[in-house]
């Protein structure tokens, strides 16, 4: 069992829930996020005044999964989540050592 943790540019949100749905993932977890990578932010004009944004505002998807599922699931989020532009993000895949459905007390891979 695994957790891919997807960092993406919050309007390519319902494009990567497509594409999880069509390759059969039916659950996950948004968090919305702030942070920066390589860019280190940018700056924004307001009101003439220029501001620098060092964080910005990103969401953190993540999907537990099978292991067998993992690469079906990583390129479903990298072809969805890519614009080619600087900023697209990052997916980072974490092991799992125990999962419990609180509902029923299924445990494990029947948890997912």
């Amino acid at each position: 069992m695994k957790i891919v943790m997807a960092i993406i540019k919050p309007f390519k949100l319902e494009e990567v829930r497509d594409a999880l749905t069509g390759i059969g993932v039916h659950g996950l977890t948004v968090t919305e996020v702030k942070g920066y990578g390589r860019q280190k932010g940018h700056t924004e004009i307001y009101r003439g005044a220029e501001y620098a944004v060092s964080f910005l505002p990103k969401l953190k998807i993540e999907v537990a999964v099978s292991a067998d599922q993992v690469s079906k699931v990583v390129e479903a989020i990298t072809a969805s989540a890519k614009t080619g532009q600087i900023g697209d993000g990052k997916i980072f895949v974490l092991p799992i050592e125990h999962a419990v459905r609180i509902r029923t007390g299924e445990t494990d891979a029947d948890a997912l």
